[in-house]
């Protein structure tokens, strides 16, 4: 889930959050042999014309009439006119960018409008603004005020063959609305399997039953299939306050009825579902652990690769033009000047890759630009900027483009954090590249290994090459996994392309910082470790 930037320590004006759902119904279908692929992208105004992404939901294949599990978390001013933009894409390819994809329409609106009706159901309009066929969008508004989860461990026992003589089972969970049934959580599918183990998580009790332990939850099973017309295998309503009952040795146990086969005599079901744990847990929010005395320590990552150019010419993005600028300076200072207020001591290590050094001329993946392997802090931003600035010159820009020395690097801190068992420290690496990863075999294993760690991980593209690799690694979809199969803890990586901010380094920030919050929260929450100083942070509720 995507999470609004917080507000700085020490600012008395502070926004209510408020968490977006999304559904769309009777999408334009733009596929020749299946239904579209419908994904939807939000899109924020700050000043004047130009819109810049927010955050996107998952991709849902072959469905003309898509529920996003995916949600949007903003922080909501009354006193600001706050402009938004939903724009709805079939996917086509593994690209990032968005204008190569099929457009299936749009809503612009505020987040007041939203707010105030709780829920509004609009028309999708395309570029000229005609109706894009009969096509609408759904968004529900939800202020975010319980912090409390529900964690769940869930299993299948029996369940229905429902080709030849295998299903692919996934789970659906549904919140009681004044207007219907509204989608909580999507499980992973578990493929080829009767007797299915789902893999542990956690639910917002928010999101599930409106912190009503007793109200109705709809928990759907269907059976997967690829063209998206999924096949319900059966369903069970329940709340909350019953699935809290089941324990391991002693699983609270739900038979799954098809509406279809009741009919049939000697039906009893069409099979079991087990939920082994349903445990309620109070969470913690990003400024209690910040406002806790946690500090978030910053390191920079610089790609000084040959295909920058060489950095005298005009045409390279390491080139500094006369009023100081370029898009390797511009991140710094976006991503930085955010984040050094949650830095007391506003020293930040400094790292380059892909560049052969002095003294040796040797290629190097991970040297400090200061050239002080002991003490590679610069103080300050305005002193990674002149860090920046002096060792340019003194570089050979050259290559490979290796990731996972400096995830490493970083990664080795954080589980040093990690090992003293509490809260204290969190991690935020910033990589700024040009493009193609060349170890990404060994970037997706240190990524999978991080993702266990107190770390998250930015990247910024500059220039104009093709980020597809990117987009793979900052895995919304699903959780990324390493080449020998291992799964991600969860996902750490958020990547944005700095063209489609033209300059605008309060957008950037909050693009690549959007989901830095919830990600500290969740690690720290789910490792059940308190804020370091619980004196003036309230225990949630």
């Amino acid at each position: 889930m995507a999470s609004g930037g917080a507000t700085a320590p020490g600012v008395t004006h502070l926004a209510a959050k408020v968490e977006l759902t999304i559904s769309c119904e009777n999408l334009l279908d733009m596929d020749v042999f299946s239904k579209s692929d419908p994904l939807c992208a939000l899109y924020i105004n700050t000043s004047g014309s130009q819109w810049y992404e927010y955050g996107r939901t998952e991709m849902i294949l072959n469905c003309l009439n898509p529920k996003f599990a995916k949600k949007f978390v903003i922080d909501y001013y009354f006193e600001m006119v706050q402009k938004m933009k939903f724009c709805v894409y079939d996917i086509d390819n593994n690209t990032y960018d968005l204008g190569d994809d099929d457009f299936l329409g749009e809503l612009e609106c505020t987040l007041g409008q939203i707010v105030s009706s709780k829920q509004i159901t609009r028309s999708l309009l395309l570029k000229d603004k005609r109706p894009a066929g009969r096509g609408t969008i759904t968004i529900c508004a939800e202020e975010i005020t319980d912090n409390r989860v529900a964690e769940f461990e869930v299993a299948g026992r029996r369940m229905d063959k429902k080709y030849l003589w295998w299903s692919d089972p996934f789970l659906e969970f549904y919140k009681q609305t004044e207007t219907g049934w509204q989608l909580a959580h999507r499980t992973e599918v578990v493929y080829n399997n009767l007797n299915p183990i789902w893999r542990p998580f956690r639910l917002s009790l928010r999101s599930l039953c409106g912190g009503d332990v007793e109200k109705p939850i709809k928990v759907d099973c269907y059976d997967h299939r690829v063209n998206g017309s999924h096949d319900l295998i059966g369903s069970f309503k329940t709340t909350l306050a019953e699935l809290q009952v089941g324990t391991h040795i002693s699983p609270v146990e739900f038979e799954c009825i098809n509406p279809k086969k009741l009919k049939k005599k000697n039906y009893k079901n069409s099979g079991v579902i087990c939920v082994k744990r349903c445990q309620v847990l109070k969470e913690y929010t990003f400024l209690d652990y910040v406002m806790g005395g946690c500090q978030i320590n910053f390191t920079i990552a610089i790609d000084f690769t040959g295909s920058n150019g060489d950095p005298n010419s005009p045409d390279s993005l390491h080139y500094i033009n006369p009023d100081g600028y370029n898009e390797y300076l511009a991140a710094i200072w976006a991503v930085g000047n955010v984040i050094q207020d949650y830095d007391s001591n506003k020293m930040f290590p400094v790292f380059g890759f892909g560049a052969k050094i002095p003294p040796t001329w040797q290629v190097s993946h991970e040297f400090p630009i200061n050239f002080n392997p002991a003490n590679p802090f610069c103080a300050g931003i305005d002193g990674v900027v002149q860090a920046y600035q002096q060792c340019l010159p003194q570089l050979k820009l050259w290559g490979p483009t290796n990731f996972s020395p400096i995830i490493n690097h970083a990664a080795c801190f954080a589980r040093q954090a990690l090992r003293q068992n509490t809260a204290s420290q969190y991690y935020v690496l910033l990589i700024i590249t040009d493009g193609v990863i060349t170890d990404m075999d060994q970037t997706r294993t240190a990524i999978v290994e991080a993702s266990r760690m107190p770390m998250s991980i930015i990247i910024v593209g500059v220039g104009k090459a093709d980020f597809g690799a990117m987009e793979f690694l900052d895995s919304d979809d699903q959780l990324l996994r390493s080449p020998n199969g291992d799964v991600a803890a969860r996902d750490i990586v958020q990547f944005v392309p700095f063209r489609n901010f033209q300059g605008n380094s309060v957008a950037l920030a909050q693009s690549v910082l959007a989901e830095l919050p919830d990600q500290l929260a969740s690690f720290f929450n789910c490792y059940k470790l308190k804020p370091p100083t619980i004196s003036g942070v309230s225990e949630p509720s």
